[in-house]
């Protein structure tokens, strides 16, 4: 059978018209190797929950979401050239999920080069809320006012003496920012403040400095590799003061880094207790988790579930053929956002997200308790 030119013409621009199923590529450049691999591993996770859970009903206007994952080495230089690979050959929409604030910090000028914004980093780094960047969208809360809040709770206990060991980066310059805040407000000081590389501390030394400081209790400022490592020394050392970290460490990971450590270690949290299922974020994830054979959600995981539950709604409002720049004004026009329980709300004045804080602790059955 011959074809006529005309329907010929038609047939090939069927062919050249976008699939009805494209996908919606967004890039996470992160740490899936070295010390913050346990957490990264678990946000992600809980990201993939939701990402596929929206895939199965059809995706986003008919499109599927397609998260491209790529290990950064937790090198910030490498966040930066990973990501411009994202951008420039993968043709992500946006970049997501990546952890780290220094790594962060880092992406600033090829997000305004490229005009893609960040959504939901993994980092609760001030800067990045103040003042607000056009393209960075946070979802959970900053650090400062965890360590705020941890020293409140290490005060309203009786213990005055509280040892700082912090990170030698921008992450730990600025929870410790928010630390000296909480000591001012409890008029007391620290009884120790000691930095540490972020690559092969000595934790023995620093162990043996804590021991001469007397103190009751020690915030612990770094990534969760790091960490346990010092909470073993100093249990090593004879120690037994209180340890508490921040949400940076709030993994299923961490807990079995720490090992026989893990009792009794608080950490931070920026999201309500992972089996609080009055929460409708928490039951979602939950009922997700368990229909794949997963046991639940730690927090880790609900981190990257919310963020991802942030970034569809932000796909939804661009409209069929999203553009990066649609996507920014799509999310800054959420307001009162419900993820189940949470609202989240942006503005051109305001990219913070969620403001909530608690405090867990981990128990003798090696899960956090709040």
């Amino acid at each position: 059978m011959k074809l006529s030119p005309s329907l010929c013409s038609a047939l090939l621009m069927l062919l050249l018209l976008p699939a009805a199923h494209a996908q919606l590529r967004i890039g996470q450049p992160s740490g899936f190797t070295g010390s913050v691999a346990a957490g990264v591993k678990e946000n992600t996770e809980g990201a993939k929950l939701y990402f596929d859970a929206v895939n199965r009903a059809g995706g986003v206007h008919g499109q599927s979401v397609e998260l491209i994952s790529v290990d950064d080495k937790f090198d910030p230089a490498t966040t930066v050239t990973t990501a411009r690979r994202l951008i420039t050959e993968q043709g992500v929409l946006a970049l997501f999920l990546n952890r780290g604030t220094p790594h962060a910090q880092a992406l600033l000028p090829l997000l305004a080069e490229y005009r893609v914004p960040l959504v939901g980093p993994s980092t609760g780094a001030l800067v990045l809320h103040e003042p607000v960047n056009p393209w960075v969208f946070n979802v959970r809360a900053p650090y400062q006012r965890e360590a705020i809040k941890a020293v409140a709770h290490l005060v309203s206990v009786g213990i005055t003496r509280i040892a700082v060991l912090q990170t030698d980066d921008s992450f730990g310059a600025d929870s410790a920012a928010g630390a000296d805040k909480g000591f001012t407000a409890a008029n007391l000081k620290p009884v120790l403040v000691q930095k540490f590389p972020r690559e092969k501390p000595d934790f023995a030394d620093l162990a043996s400095k804590i021991i001469l400081s007397e103190a009751q209790a020690v915030l612990y400022i770094g990534s969760s590799g790091n960490v346990a490592q010092g909470v073993k020394a100093l249990r090593i050392a004879g120690s037994s003061a209180q340890v508490v970290t921040l949400s940076n460490n709030a993994s299923e990971g961490f807990i079995k880094l720490l090992g026989e450590h893990a009792r009794g270690v608080v950490v931070t949290q920026v999201f309500p207790n992972e089996r609080a299922v009055t929460y409708k974020l928490i039951k979602e994830a939950q009922d997700l988790a368990k229909s794949h054979g997963l046991g639940g959600v730690s927090p880790a995981m609900m981190e990257g579930y919310a963020a991802a539950k942030v970034l569809v709604e932000g796909l939804r409002r661009a409209g069929p053929k999203p553009t990066s720049s649609s996507l920014r004004d799509a999310l800054e026009s959420l307001n009162r956002f419900d993820l189940g329980g949470l609202e989240v709300s942006y503005s051109a004045n305001d990219h913070s997200g969620l403001e909530f804080a608690d405090l867990s602790i981990i128990g003798s059955d090696g899960r956090f308790r709040r």
